[in-house]
Formats: structure tokens, C-alpha cells, sequence
């Protein structure tokens, strides 16, 4: 079995996850797809990369090259339109069909029928038959059903109210019915404009969970079985039907784990070391369930929340060595959490500070917020 060491991984990932061209979609196939959770992650990762605000909004919203999508363990992702039909099929579609028995119940739930959901989602969809790029605001002044307040949690100290557009919405998007274009507001904001979705290619979902462990594997292997598992929310069986489809190649790994690589793909990763400055829940840091490779254990606690999110961090050469956070003025402040060389300080300072020149008039703050990014932004 061949072994690759954490210093051939760490130099995989710095080779793979900066490409020489920076166009937007260039960027997020090699990364497999953008997290768009927090709608900043999704520029500052393309930003980190070299890459460009028009370019990546000409792909988001004027040429389509890039969709925003849910994907993997329920996430919203952005993902070049061509893997479209392989995300659906081998994940999204699981998730929106637990999506519309949940609507379906939530609407029960609330004193309403299954026929009235029907004549509301029917309404809705002929709506933006007629228009598009419109709100759900914009919708429920054609659709009065969308604007219905649902209680949830009756009689709990959380009790409150749902929109009946926010759980539709999302199910029709997760069947791939609507598509999410420009948001309403900056490109901070998460609340989206929607329109009709292009039809979806189909494809048979074993095919379609080989191919994106394929994908997985190009970006982001050697990994282990139990981080393909993490990444793309399936099941254990699922995870090894995919590697065995494509017979996958078993590599060790320091630890003594066994991981994965595309059959060939065990040569070394050619290029120099260079200096980057990701965002929080960039797709690099959260390629894999083990992170311990690319990040000191020690400093874990410092750059994640608790439920596993990372904050803003300092790459070099494939590894984390420090963190970033943006001040109340919009000053970028940083803390080195590694010993590197002066030419990594220099570079990594370059890299600030081109980040903190694009920053410059935007403040920023992480959805999922840790504790050194609490800290420096104090």
C-alpha cells in the first residue's frame, strides 16, 4: 500500500485548492463547491483565491454558471451548473423528499389541508411563470397563502411563528422547481430573489454518488472513509458503494488510517509554498471530518465553534497557522498561531492586507462566530 505523509497531503491541498486560474468558476470546481450558509464565505473564498466580485456574480447571476443550491448534510452550497444534475440526484433529492413530508405535516400542523398547500405551490409556480427574479415578499402579494404564519412549538418557551414561503420555498428548490438568484439587499444578505429552474437532467443515483465521490476524491483525497462520510451526509454503505464503483485506491496515512485516492492518483503534488487567507466555513478547512493534518489539535478549540464550523484562518503551505477576524472599524486584525519563516510573514501580511483592500467600506462578521475571531474583532 503506498503511504502519503501529512507533508504530501498538505502539499495536495495547497496545489489543488489554488488554481491558476481565477476565474469564479474555475475557483469553485476546484474546491467541488462553494458554502453558502453565510453569503460572505462564498465571495471571500473566491476572493482568497484571486479571483473577482464582477466575475463571480457574472456566474451567479447573469450567466449561470454557478448555482446556489442545497446540498451535502442539508447545506447551501454554490456548485458549477454542469454537477448540477450529479448534486441532485445523489443528494439533494434525499433531502427534499424529507423536506416536503415535513411541509406537508407543518402545514397540517397548523390547521390547513394538503389541497390548499397544493393550490398555494401551484400558485406560486405560476407566478413566477410569469415573472422572475422576484422575492418571496414579491410572491405572496400574488400567492396570499405564502404570507401565512404557522405556529410551531405550541405551548413550548421557544414557541413561535414559521412563514409558509420559507418552508415552500426551500422544498421547491431542494426538488430543483425554483432556482435562487441575486439576493435582496448587498451581497451579505441571505434572502434571495427566485425563478424557475432549467429543467434537470436525471440521473441513477448510484451513478450519480460514484461520480461525486469522484469529485470528492480529485479535490480533496487521500481522505478516509469516514470523511467522505461527513462531507456528503450519506451512509456508511453509500460511501463504499461510490469507492467501490470507482475503484478507488487504498493509501496509508500518518495515524495509521487507511484513506482514498482516485486509482492512480498517488504521485507527489508539484509547487511552491504560498500564503492565503480564507473566510469562515471556507470548503478547504471543511473538506474532512480529520483535521488534524492540516491544523495543530492545540489551536482547534480557538478557530471552530462547537458544532464543528470554522472561522477565519491563515493558510501556508496546506497548513493553518493563524487566524483573522475584522474590527468594528473595519481594520483586519490577525494572530499567528504557528512559528513560520519571515518570507511567510511577508507573504501572509500581502495577502491581508489585498483581503482587507477589498474589505475595505464592507464589515463582516461570521454567521457562526469562534472564539479567536471574538477576540481579534473585539
Amino acid at each position: 500500500m503506498k503511504h502519503i505523509d501529512t507533508a504530501e497531503r498538505r502539499a495536495r491541498l495547497a496545489a489543488r485548492h489554488f488554481p491558476a486560474d481565477t476565474s469564479a468558476e474555475a475557483i469553485t470546481s476546484s474546491l467541488v463547491a462553494l458554502h453558502s450558509t453565510d453569503p460572505a464565505s462564498v465571495y471571500l473564498s473566491v476572493i482568497g483565491r484571486g479571483g473577482t466580485e464582477t466575475g463571480l456574480e457574472a456566474a451567479l447571476y447573469e450567466q449561470r454558471s454557478l448555482v446556489r443550491m442545497a446540498g451535502m448534510r442539508r447545506t447551501l452550497f454554490v456548485v458549477p451548473a454542469g454537477d448540477v444534475p450529479v448534486l441532485q440526484a445523489s443528494t439533494t433529492s434525499a433531502i427534499a423528499a424529507k423536506e416536503r413530508k415535513g411541509l406537508t405535516q407543518f402545514i397540517v400542523d397548523g390547521g390547513f389541508t394538503a389541497q390548499w398547500l397544493a393550490e398555494v405551490e401551484g400558485g406560486t409556480l405560476a407566478a413566477l411563470r410569469e415573472t422572475s427574479d422576484v422575492t418571496a415578499s414579491e410572491l405572496g402579494d400574488r400567492v396570499p397563502g405564502l404570507k401565512e404564519q404557522i405556529p410551531v412549538a405550541v405551548g413550548k418557551p421557544y414557541e413561535t411563528k414559521q412563514g409558509v414561503s420559507t418552508r415552500l420555498m426551500y422544498t421547491l428548490s431542494a426538488e430543483g422547481k425554483v432556482v435562487r438568484g441575486r439576493p435582496r439587499g448587498s451581497w451579505l444578505s441571505g434572502q434571495y430573489r427566485w425563478s424557475l429552474a432549467e429543467p434537470i437532467a436525471e440521473v441513477p443515483v448510484a451513478e450519480a454518488q460514484a461520480a461525486w465521490v469522484r469529485r470528492w476524491l480529485e479535490v480533496f483525497g487521500p481522505g478516509t472513509e469516514a470523511d467522505i462520510k461527513w462531507w456528503t451526509g450519506w451512509t456508511l454503505t453509500a460511501v463504499r458503494k461510490a469507492l467501490g464503483a470507482l475503484g478507488a485506491e487504498q493509501v496509508g496515512l500518518d495515524g495509521g488510517t487507511v484513506g482514498y485516492v482516485l486509482p492512480g492518483d498517488t504521485e507527489p503534488a508539484p509547487g511552491p509554498k504560498r500564503a492565503a487567507v480564507l473566510p469562515a466555513l471556507d470548503p478547504t478547512p471543511m473538506g474532512w471530518q480529520e483535521r488534524g493534518w492540516y491544523l495543530d489539535p492545540a489551536h482547534k478549540a480557538e478557530l471552530f465553534d462547537r458544532t464543528g464550523n470554522i472561522g477565519p484562518t491563515i493558510w501556508w503551505g496546506g497548513e493553518i497557522v493563524g487566524g483573522w477576524a475584522q474590527r468594528g472599524d473595519g481594520e483586519v486584525a490577525y494572530r499567528l498561531l504557528a512559528t513560520v519563516d519571515k518570507a511567510a510573514v511577508k507573504a501572509i501580511e500581502a495577502e491581508l492586507g489585498r483581503v482587507g483592500a477589498w474589505l475595505a467600506g464592507h464589515r463582516v462578521t461570521p454567521r457562526f462566530r469562534t472564539p479567536l475571531e471574538r477576540e481579534l474583532s473585539a
